[in-house]
């Protein structure tokens, strides 16, 4: 495999051996290798010293369930710090077959064109695409596709990050061509935007497949995986319901955020529950489909095609954290609404978690109202006009509750949380708090964990355990809800590994990808300024308590400060 440089400004690239360093690093891991090593961590995130990394995890490339996903890299334009997004559909996979071990552009363009890169086995090339600029995502892909056939990966920004907004993402194709599968967090759509670039079309003709170094082990390997992972009880949970299983979950953990984080539950949760979402997708039928893949060779299939009453496609997917955050926490509890606020907010390229905590924290400023989806429906249409108001909102909660004096800004370094509320589940609040990436549920959940949630005790602990275990999925280009199988065969990743890499390394690989690259993380957010005040919940939350449990957030600052002692 090689490395790719491609220069915006001069609009030419290179290759390169992968240096010896990087060899055992992919996706997460590589990505904050590469940013500390040739990223200036005090530069502007959107000025020319930045750079956007494109990097398949290590196990990306033979359609092992679950383990094709593309990481997305910066220095954050949300946070200032880190960030690596990652995301389903078919560019991780075609990267691979490329023989792309990490894409790397680089400095931005003098002009004001805007371009498409072309990325294929003979090389890159620039084409113009003034003619796409102010088209939202869904009617940019479908242009891109009918210009580069149908069979191309495509990664994309919407309006949002043509306007450098610090909530947006980088949309990717799913394996049926829809651009469903975002890069969301952190603002890497307003870095792809900084440097003028519409779309990366990644062109596979021609490309195979990665060389095994032992084939018949891997092929073993596999199969041993896929069989344990499909005997998971929780892989049919998901198989059936999807992300949205969670809603009640939360709802009972009284974890579910409603109205701007101010409550944990609502009787109205069972509204919006993934269980009631299947029933209406079968019951509409027509193009709605309860479980979908969006990976080619997903075994689990968490994904679905949410569906109006004549059977039309409104979205695809409809997840739990849409549903959380754009939904109850903004008092929503219509799936069709929600639905509907998700295709926009994907339209426009953008964060539906953090949009989703941002119309939170306007509601609460009087700028809309909570029930009210028409009223939300209007402030997203002030950031597809690119408003001052608009522009206020898609650069994320922690703005607009500085604008319009807000206290109650569930966000950490700059990042909305996600739909898991921490003073309810205090584990994942010790992540949302310590996470080099800001707050965010995949860096370590800790819901599923049989102990008492309330209790601040041995909190860090847990969530040591689970940030070093995701830092090293990401790292292996692994989908969150492949755990499970990797968990009942420990032994899986070492045999892949080695299988493919022809390496020598042992059954604790994980947890060795995992604190390799939480530890290039923070060390470079340490560079950009960060500090322990940093890695700390909102204070509010340790003050305001939490219905129903009336919780705070009391997990003791020097548990937090020794979380990443290993």
């Amino acid at each position: 495999m090689e490395i790719w440089r491609i220069n915006v400004r001069s609009k030419t690239f290179t290759r390169e051996e992968v240096p010896a360093d990087w060899r055992q690093l992919g996706g997460r891991g590589l990505l904050a290798k590469i940013l500390l090593e040739e990223v200036n961590p005090v530069c502007h995130p959107l000025g020319p010293g930045n750079k956007l990394i494109f990097s398949p995890g290590l196990l990306v490339g033979h359609m092992l369930s679950s383990c094709d996903r593309i990481s997305i890299g910066a220095k954050s334009p949300l946070t200032g710090g880190v960030k690596e997004a990652n995301a389903g559909g078919s560019t991780g996979l075609i990267l691979a077959r490329l023989g792309i071990k990490a894409l790397i552009v680089e400095d931005i363009s003098e002009d004001s064109d805007w371009w498409i890169v072309h990325v294929g086995i003979g090389g890159v090339r620039f084409d113009p695409a003034n003619d796409l600029i102010g088209l939202g995502v869904y009617e940019s892909a479908q242009s891109l596709r009918e210009r580069y056939g149908g069979k191309v990966a495509i990664s994309l920004i919407g309006p949002g990050g043509e306007m450098c907004m610090a909530a947006a993402g980088i949309q990717n194709l799913d394996k049926d061509g829809v651009p469903s599968r975002i890069a969301a967090r952190g603002g890497i759509g307003a870095v792809m935007g900084s440097k003028k670039i519409k779309a990366i079309i990644w062109d596979g003709t021609g490309a195979d497949k990665p060389s095994l170094a032992h084939p018949q082990a891997y092929w073993e390997a596999q199969k041993n995986f896929t069989r344990l992972l499909l005997e998971q009880k929780t892989v049919q949970t998901y198989h059936d319901y999807g992300t949205a299983a969670m809603t009640m979950v939360c709802n009972a953990f009284g974890s579910l955020p409603v109205q701007n984080f101010s409550q944990g539950n609502s009787e109205d949760a069972e509204k919006i529950s993934g269980e009631l979402m299947r029933e209406v997708i079968l019951q509409r039928g027509g193009k709605a489909n309860p479980t979908h893949a969006c990976m080619a060779g997903c075994a689990i299939q968490c994904s679905n095609v949410y569906a109006d009453s004549k059977g039309e496609e409104i979205v695809s997917p409809l997840e739990y954290e849409t549903i959380s955050l754009m939904g109850s926490n903004l008092g929503i509890f219509h799936l069709d609404d929600i639905a509907r606020m998700n295709w926009d907010v994907n339209d426009l390229g953008l964060d539906s978690i953090e949009i989703g905590a941002a119309l939170g924290v306007a509601a609460e400023a009087g700028l809309a109202e909570f029930g009210n989806s028409g009223s939300m429906m209007n402030l997203l249409a002030e950031i597809r006009k690119g408003s001052p108001l608009g522009r206020v909102l898609g650069n994320g909660a922690v703005v607009t509750g500085k604008v319009f004096g807000v206290l109650r800004v569930p966000a950490v370094k700059g990042q909305a949380m996600s739909g898991y509320e921490p003073r309810a589940i205090k584990g994942t609040g010790v992540t949302y708090a310590t996470s080099p990436q800001g707050a965010d549920h995949t860096s370590g959940l800790t819901i599923r964990a049989k102990v008492d949630h309330l209790d601040p005790k041995g909190q860090a602990d847990l969530s040591r355990s689970a940030q070093i275990n995701m830092a090293g999925f990401d790292t292996l280009g692994a989908c969150i809800f492949s755990g499970s199988g990797f968990a009942a065969a420990p032994e899986a990743i070492r045999d892949l590994l080695n299988a493919r890499y022809g390496w020598e390394v042992g059954t604790d690989i994980l947890q060795v990808l995992g604190r390799a690259t939480l530890s290039l993380e923070r060390e470079f957010n340490r560079r950009a300024g960060f500090t322990p005040a940093d890695d700390r919940l909102p204070e509010w939350m340790s003050m305001e308590p939490l219905p129903p449990h009336q919780s705070v957030f009391d997990v003791p600052n020097e548990d937090l400060d020794g979380v990443f002692n290993w």
